[in-house]
């Protein structure tokens, strides 16, 4: 028994294999970079109405609001960079990795998530936008 499971093992590591591509995980048009806006725009929306709130349980439910949205921008800024932008995006625009990584950044604890601070809202907003236009150009190509 254990000689036909060692074998079966072998079989699996050494069988040949076969190279697949797909455009998306779903159907096309899945992806877009304007639900990490969507969701950074609220991110704004709430710090304004925080700061302009003397109520401190409705500042509680904002700034949760605000860290559920600032997670779902790094989500959705994540499934665009692991599942839509492919090797030779990352080719033709090598700055790519480096901001997602600087809009997840802001969109984080030290960002959008751990402040309430707006300016922090309009830099994620910028970055989005810069990996809104290069993920557009690549849609075109």
């Amino acid at each position: 028994m254990f000689s036909r499971i060692t074998a079966n093992i072998r079989a699996a590591f050494t069988a040949p294999t076969v190279d697949v591509s797909a455009h998306c995980d779903l159907p096309c048009g899945v992806y877009d970079p304007a639900q990490a806006r969507i969701e950074a725009e609220s991110i704004k929306a709430v710090i304004a109405k925080a700061l302009d709130s003397d109520d401190p349980d409705f500042r509680t439910r904002a700034i949760l609001i605000k860290e559920q949205r600032s997670e779902l921008v790094k989500h959705h800024l994540w499934v665009l960079w692991t599942d839509y932008f492919k090797p030779p995006h990352f080719e033709a625009y090598p700055q790519l990795h480096t901001l997602v990584n600087e809009a997840t950044k802001l969109a984080g604890a030290a960002g959008t998530k751990g402040t309430l601070d707006a300016a922090k809202a309009d830099e994620l907003l910028a970055k989005i936008d810069e990996i809104a236009e290069i993920f557009w150009a690549t849609k075109k190509a």
